[in-house]
């Protein structure tokens, strides 16, 4: 038979088509999902690896087991040999069955083939003869295998905080999983991590003392299950511990080959060079001074042989050096030029030895911290070879000092980051409780991933609990970073790790919690309760918190944390047998101190307040410090001697370095009164309501606002130990009160009566189109102030308090959508704006979950270019813009609040340019220079202020404009002070209309 070309041309073209459906229903099917069971009556299943696969697989094998046996309590076999249902797990070169599946094309490996730590899980319908299926598992390399090895568990429902948090999983007889083809990897940053550091107080002595007894020191044991902990999260790098309480890593020969078991990277600190441990390692009386100007050759022998032992093992190496533990490198000059030259040396020597031990086969690399002054080297012409990773770090209070600028960016060892979440230095430890704001975190691992910084990161977290959350988010974030795009994924993160752990019935009022906890520590972490200081360690100061205005923000702080705890303790009671354990180390003892320290202070701040006036209620309130004090005592014995049947002893040590925040408050007696009383502390007022006192605008409340619907407290109290009763009643029905009558005595020494105004009753003065010219608000004219007042009667007297009202109708606020002045001053949340302008290289974004006020606002990409010229600001600048309503005229501050940000690198900056109505933008910089004063005291309150003067020509309405200087500035709030702002910790409550 003879066909034309047009035939055969049809018939390739139908061909092709029939090839291309193939291909496309092999993809679909292939894609499908598939449910493959693992335990059931009918189902055996088995754990096939190769026995010439690293040490790692079989441990990742050995763990999945036991997590099936957790669950279902039967017991699975790993064998080397395929049956009729498997997971067959292997790395690609290693496993004869990977290879054989590879061959005959029966899996596809182009998407892990040659990559760093990947895996691929997907489903093989007779892969061999006489097997039925497989879930077959394949990794590009020894790590990558072993991670989708535990993606298992994962899927099971298997928490990585199994055994570190004693997280158990649900009980089922039977599990099966539903898989999709997918691939995972490869993972966003390179190297991922913890440092294990400031062990003394937790780890080395739960460690010595109960877990590793038979060392009676941190050793391969311990770092076994650390290293175990880090699969789990699928990290790859340990800094170990180093304090001088504890043996120096490589002194216990074990625990390096642990670690390569486990495939962990042996890393150390920025005090650590070439994997040594100068604290512990260095011996004075046989080495001499350690000092590289006079006694080198000593510290390269040193270094020469940790080398030398490590040579077949992976390692990452610290460059250059700095003294011994955490303090500058010695010297004999203080010329910069100097110093520089000779830590230059250093390197140079050190990467001679490296060279010298060089083995193709380990992956070696080399880092370089610039902590520190070795910053301020670096800053100064330190050259450092272009194939070390710059690894930047934190201010120590989450708040990364440098990254790398474009010219860095392309150097080929790349750059990291090493960030706290843990801390002991000044102006104070955080060695505690973890307190970092997991949004913080994100932002500057955001920002450090944004500038390239992905071949590193490591995070200290102290003694691993309680970090236990904010380390699982920070190496997620460093195995996906794609999953983090917005400040909400925080959100979702958490909610999804609760529900894990404790059920989705809880995750969503728990994760409500521990938002509230963040943003309460984000004001004020726990350790920083005392107002005291370290290095020199000083003692408990006065608070700033304000007692007397904007509603009293000790009371108010008090009250947030009741909430909280009272939460907690009716969750605690729901929760079943099976998860208590978890949700005490995980929940219950993190949120339940905290709150407990802030009422051990709060209330001895109250205590000293309201002893002044000579108040029953101080005793009351040292009561109360008292009892909050001896419930972190014995929520830490409760946590080291009971949970998990003591496994925790000696893990929680709620008093590091015994400094002054932990000890229990000094508080102040009163008086003993022989005729019981009652008194009156109003808002706004420093001395109790006194018949003494003749200016009646003492004994009157703050002026209510109908624009900003003010309210106020007046506090009823007892002077005496007998009991009383008392009353209220008001002039006018339009003063609402929370409480209008109740009793006093020595165990309910005081009632707060809040204050508000219905303003639907309230007599309108007369419309005006706008504010009189010049109305002084401090002043108020008669025909806008309306006067009226609250009686409180007890034992035959009755005192009067004074309220006044400002309730005037000015027609131009009548579709007024802003912020009003409010007793001299405007407060207005950053998030808030009225309206944006795009620019013309980056935009306005909202970061949730962060601030005080909750939203903060910030110009993204990191990356724009800065624009300081004030010509160019109006036509190229992201600007927010805010419309508010005064009553005032004349000088006024503008006070802004942002995050205490550091510039990205030189030449850039943390700046906003700031305007209102047509006046000329003025440049507002929050820039701080080392560790100075105001550095201490910005990262003590998470907050940078700066302000300036300026001109509200008269009153009415005005738009204030912030134009983007520096992108990534983090603005939180705004102040417009006329003369009415009040000492306090906080800005007063947003006055939005």
């Amino acid at each position: 038979m003879i066909f034309s070309n047009q035939s055969v041309h049809k018939f390739q073209n139908s061909f092709k088509k029939v090839q291309l459906l193939v291909f496309l229903l092999m993809t679909v099917w292939m894609s499908a999902q598939e449910n493959f069971s693992i335990v059931s009556s009918s189902t055996s299943t088995t754990i096939v690896i190769d026995k010439k696969e690293p040490k790692v697989v079989q441990i990742a094998a050995e763990l999945l087991q036991k997590d099936i046996l957790s669950i279902t309590d039967q017991k699975i076999n790993i064998q080397n040999t395929v049956s009729n249902q498997c997971i067959l797990a292997g790395t690609i070169g290693k496993s004869k069955l990977i290879n054989e599946l590879i061959q005959q094309q029966k899996i596809q490996v182009q998407d892990v083939q040659n990559k760093w730590e990947t895996y691929k899980i997907l489903m093989v319908h007779q892969p061999f003869k006489n097997v039925e299926k497989a879930l077959v598992i394949v990794g590009s390399d020894r790590r990558g295998t072993a991670y989708g090895i535990l993606e298992i568990s994962r899927m099971l429902g298997v928490s990585p905080w199994e055994w570190w948090a004693d997280v158990q999983p649900e009980k089922n007889e039977e599990i099966s999983i539903s898989i999709t083809p997918k691939t995972y990897g490869e993972p966003s940053v390179k190297y991922r991590g913890v440092f294990l550091n400031d062990e003394d107080w937790g780890l080395q002595r739960w460690a010595a003392l109960n877990f590793e007894q038979e060392l009676g020191d941190i050793g391969p044991k311990t770092y076994a299950k650390a290293f175990e902990l880090l699969l789990r999260l699928r990290a790859n790098t340990i800094w170990p511990a180093m304090h001088s309480c504890t043996g120096a890593f490589y002194s216990y020969p074990e625990n390096k080959k642990v670690a390569d078991d486990y495939a962990i990277v042996i890393g150390t600190s920025h005090a650590e060079p070439m994997l040594s441990n100068i604290n512990k390692e260095w011996n004075h009386k046989t080495m001499g001074a350690y000092r590289y100007d006079t006694n080198a050759e000593t510290i390269k022998n040193f270094f020469d042989k940790r080398a030398k032992e490590t040579k077949n093992y992976e390692g990452m190496y610290t460059l250059a050096m700095r003294g011994e533990h955490d303090s500058p490198m010695i010297v004999e000059t203080d010329d910069t030029k100097a110093q520089v030259t000779l830590l230059e040396k250093v390197i140079e020597d050190q990467r001679a030895i490296l060279d010298k031990y060089h083995n193709a086969k380990v992956p070696k690399p080399q880092i370089f911290v610039p902590y520190k002054e070795v910053l301020h080297y670096y800053q100064n012409g330190l050259k450092v070879p272009e194939d070390v990773t710059l690894v930047w770090t934190d201010d120590n209070y989450g708040y990364i000092r440098q990254l790398s600028n474009p010219e860095e960016q392309q150097r080929s060892g790349g750059a990291g980051v090493y960030y706290h979440t843990s801390y002991w230095g000044r102006p104070h430890d955080y060695l505690w409780l973890n307190s970092t704001n997991p949004v913080l975190l994100w932002e500057e691992m955001s920002k450090a991933y944004e500038f390239n910084a992905r071949n590193l990161w490591i995070l200290n977290v102290g003694d691993i609990k309680p970090h236990e959350y904010n380390m699982d988010l920070f190496l997620d974030m460093a195995w996906n970073m794609d999953s983090f795009q917005k400040s909400n994924a925080v959100q979702s993160h958490r909610i999804a790790w609760l529900t894990q752990k404790f059920g989705k019935e809880n995750s969503q009022q728990l994760n409500a919690l521990f938002r509230k906890n963040d943003s309460l520590s984000f004001t004020r972490r726990p350790e920083f309760m005392a107002w005291s200081s370290v290095e020199p360690v000083t003692k408990a100061n006065e608070t700033a918190l304000t007692q007397i205005h904007y509603g009293d923000e000790v009371g108010q702080r008090v009250s947030a944390y009741k909430e909280i705890s009272e939460n907690i303790e009716q969750l605690s009671q729901q929760i079943p047998d099976a998860q208590k354990a978890a949700f005490f180390q995980l929940v219950y003892y993190p949120l339940m101190s905290t709150a407990n320290m802030n009422f051990k202070w709060l209330y001895a701040y109250k205590n000293q307040f309201v002893a002044k006036q000579n108040r029953t209620s101080a005793r009351y309130f040292a009561e109360q410090s008292a009892l909050a004090y001896e419930a972190i005592q014995n929520d830490t014995k409760f946590f080291n001697d009971s949970i998990s049947n003591g496994k925790w002893k000696y893990i929680m040590n709620d008093a590091p370095r015994n400094l002054p925040v932990f000890q229990k408050p000094v508080t102040a007696s009163v008086d003993e009164v022989e005729e019981t009383s009652f008194g009156l502390a109003l808002e706004g007022h420093e001395m109790e309501w006194n018949t003494a006192i003749i200016n009646s605008f003492a004994q009157t409340l703050p002026v209510f606002n109908a624009y900003t619907k003010s309210t106020y407290y007046i506090d009823v109290f007892l002077k005496g130990s007998n009991r009383l009763e008392w009353k209220s009643s008001v002039k006018n029905d339009w003063i609402q009160l929370s409480k209008s009558d109740g009793f006093l005595d020595k165990n309910h020494p005081e009632e707060r009566i809040w204050v508000t105004i219905d303003w639907s009753k309230v007599p309108k003065a007369k419309p005006l189109k706008e504010a009189p010219l010049g109305h002084d608000y401090q002043l108020i004219p008669p025909s806008y102030k309306i006067n009226s007042a609250i009686e409180i009667s007890s034992n035959h007297q009755t005192k009067t308090v004074g309220v006044s009202v400002y309730n005037p109708q000015f027609s131009e606020l009548d579709d007024f959508h802003g912020f009003v002045e409010d007793k001299g001053f405007v407060v207005i949340n950053a998030a808030h704006f009225s309206d944006l302008t795009k620019g013309k290289a980056a935009n306005f974004e909202v970061l949730d979950g962060i601030g005080y006020a909750g939203k903060t606002i910030v110009a993204l990409p990191r990356t724009a270019a800065s624009i300081t010229k004030i010509s160019k600001m109006k036509d190229e600048s992201a600007a927010l813009h805010y419309d508010f309503y005064t009553f005032n005229k004349g000088e006024a501050s503008i006070y802004l609040r942002t995050l205490p940000t550091h510039a990205f690198f030189e030449g850039s900056g943390v700046r906003f340019a700031v305007a209102v109505d047509d006046a000329s933008p003025v440049i507002v910089d929050f820039k701080t220079e080392g560790r100075s004063e105001t550095w201490k005291a910005n990262v003590l309150k998470n907050s940078a202020i700066q302000s300036f003067k300026t001109t509200i020509e008269k009153p009415g309405k005005h738009r204030l404009t912030i134009y983007m200087v520096d992108p990534g500035v983090m603005l939180d709030q705004i102040l417009i002070d006329l003369g009415g702002k009040k000492s306090s910790y906080n800005f007063p409550k947003e006055t939005r209309k």
